[in-house]
């Protein structure tokens, strides 16, 4: 595969551009020694480049990479370069924070891209506030990455480029209940994962409200292996469908299981499958009959996703998922806050990422609402013989 090679790349990446600490505050001038280079933007990347969410993280920094690559080829934004300095928080929150202050405090970084699990991305939320360096995370799900759980309010220095957790859940008990005309489902949740607990919360409302029952709701935590005693409690309840809304490390492990077992019905998820490693782990015939929301489906037709499809597998040699699809639009939306804003100052790239109105990216046209959410579309992906094939598309409602 060319994801080591890629790695290498981006993380030595030297896209050239001005990283810029966040004030501390109270509007006290900067020394030179703290303040931002002003010739060019500095753009940390906080990223899974080993550890369980590896593939997501390789991906994203893929994708990211070729935006600012092509920015720099150009000449650069106001003749300013980019440098996007790509760092491994080692899929782990408490390595994600240690990695955003190194890339305040040493980099100097003007602005974030990442991370790719809402766990991860949460883990340095409060320190970009603090700091007040935006962040702009390429695909954490979760509805607290942008707003504070116990204020409500918004975290102003907080953005994604993916959909959220509530929209995901509804579209998969939607499809359950309209599209596969079934009523029973079992839910599979990873408690240690907050992106895990926030699908399967969704999904559960949703399908009760929408006329279904949650016949069985089991738990597991992350780095588990073995799955059947728990399979075995959801078989005797017979569910219609099982809904998995984890990472593919353990959802590869769950399907297999759970196949082996003889439970032959749907098992779906959310865009934590999404990775060339799942059909590795599940095997390509435990994975039929299976289905996941997502960001988008490279088998899309659309100029926009069939030219980047394109031009990711020249440079890496494979297709791109969604992590990398989403690595590419979060480095779109940050070039574009970049233009507008106009020089390496964090709060200027902030107030730039507050106004991004009808950006076109691959997996759609971006605009904010009020808590930092680009509202569109999602892609229900089927598996078919170990391979992801365009099912359906979901528009926001």
């Amino acid at each position: 595969m060319q994801w080591k090679k890629s790695l290498v790349a981006a993380v030595s990446l030297v896209v050239t551009a001005s990283l810029l600490t966040a004030c501390s505050g109270g509007g006290s001038k900067e020394t030179a020694a703290n303040a931002p280079a002003a010739n060019e933007f500095v753009i940390g990347g906080n990223f899974e480049l080993s550890g369980g969410q590896a593939t997501f993280g390789k991906a994203a920094v893929n994708g990211a990479k070729m935006v600012f690559d092509k920015v720099n080829a150009e000449g650069g934004i106001n003749g300013k370069k980019i440098k996007f300095v790509a760092l491994d928080n080692k899929s782990e929150a408490t390595e994600s924070t240690n990695v955003a202050t190194k890339l305040i405090n040493s980099e100097k970084a003007v602005a974030i891209l990442g991370c790719t699990t809402s766990g991860d991305t949460l883990g340095m939320v409060q320190l970009a506030m603090d700091k007040k360096v935006p962040v702009l995370s390429t695909s954490a799900t979760n509805p607290k990455v942008t707003v504070d759980e116990n204020s409500k309010k918004t975290n102003d220095f907080i953005f994604r480029a993916c959909f959220i957790d509530p929209f995901q859940g509804t579209v998969m008990a939607n499809f359950t209940l309209n599209n596969l005309k079934l009523k029973t489902a079992a839910v599979l949740t990873d408690n240690q994962a907050p992106y895990s607990k926030g699908l399967a919360q969704f999904f559960k409302e949703s399908l009760v409200k929408g006329g279904g029952e949650i016949v069985a709701d089991e738990g597991y935590v992350t780095g588990d292996q073995d799955f059947k005693a728990t399979l075995t409690k959801i078989r005797g309840k017979n569910p219609d469908v099982i809904y998995v809304p984890g990472y593919y490390e353990e959802v590869g492990k769950i399907v297999k299981q759970a196949r082996e077992l003889g439970m032959n019905m749907p098992i779906m998820g959310g865009d934590g499958w999404d990775s060339p490693k799942l059909t590795e782990i599940a095997t390509a015939a435990a994975l039929n009959n299976t289905f996941f929301s997502n960001h988008y489906s490279s088998e899309d037709t659309d100029p926009l996703v069939v030219d980047f499809v394109k031009k990711y597998k020249e440079l890496y040699g494979e297709v791109p998922d969604s992590m990398a699809v989403l690595g590419y639009d979060g480095a779109l939306i940050m070039v574009d806050a970049l233009k507008r804003a106009g020089e390496p100052n964090p709060v200027k790239i902030k107030e730039a990422l507050v106004s991004t109105k009808d950006l076109q990216t691959v997996t759609g046209k971006i605009s904010y609402d009020e808590q930092h959410n680009p509202i569109k579309a999602a892609a229900i992906i089927e598996m078919k013989d170990g391979k992801q094939t365009f099912k359906d598309k979901v528009a926001p409602k």
